[in-house]
């Protein structure tokens, strides 16, 4: 039963996902890190595949008081995160994969706990090469692992990754 609540969820958000900005960015895979009380920050992760060249600018959430663009990446030996604000290309065609240690979106000042089972509601701003800016808007699964999803590549998926 878990895993249909799961299923159905996730599935969801991926066909949300895609009626909102006419077919020409997909998001798959849509999960947010649970929280515990008093814990003001976690992050989201997905994979926005755009069918022409576009950007990701901005994210916004009515659950945390800032939420931008991260990236993780190590530097000298020691990981360092960091906002982008020319934002996040996407690539024609390309699959761009935001994950732990990597591009995430950050939610901070959060306005509560993230409840692991719950979803919440998430907007993406895209601008294409153009200059055109358009919203995705999603909701978006809280757990404490990404959700099993037929569309998730369990090829590079290692499960002693996501352990508590």
């Amino acid at each position: 039963m878990k895993f249909a609540k799961h299923f159905i969820t996730a599935a969801l958000t991926a066909v949300c996902a895609v009626s909102a900005f006419a077919q020409n960015v997909t998001v798959t895979d849509a999960w947010a890190r649970a929280t515990v009380q008093g814990q003001k920050a976690s992050g989201a992760f997905m994979v926005i595949t755009s069918k022409d060249n576009a950007k990701l600018v901005g994210v916004s959430s009515p659950v945390a008081g800032v939420a931008e663009i991260h990236e993780m990446k190590m530097e000298k030996e020691v990981m360092k995160m960091a906002a982008l604000p020319n934002g996040l290309d996407l690539p024609a065609g390309k699959a761009v994969e935001l994950k732990p240690g990597s591009y995430h979106v950050m939610l901070m000042d959060l306005k509560a706990p993230l409840v692991k089972d719950t979803t919440l509601p998430l907007t993406l701003t895209l601008q294409d090469a153009k200059g055109v800016k358009s919203t995705v808007a999603l909701k978006v699964l809280v757990g404490m692992q990404p959700p099993a999803m037929p569309s998730h590549d369990h090829s590079e998926h290692h499960h002693d990754d996501h352990k508590p």
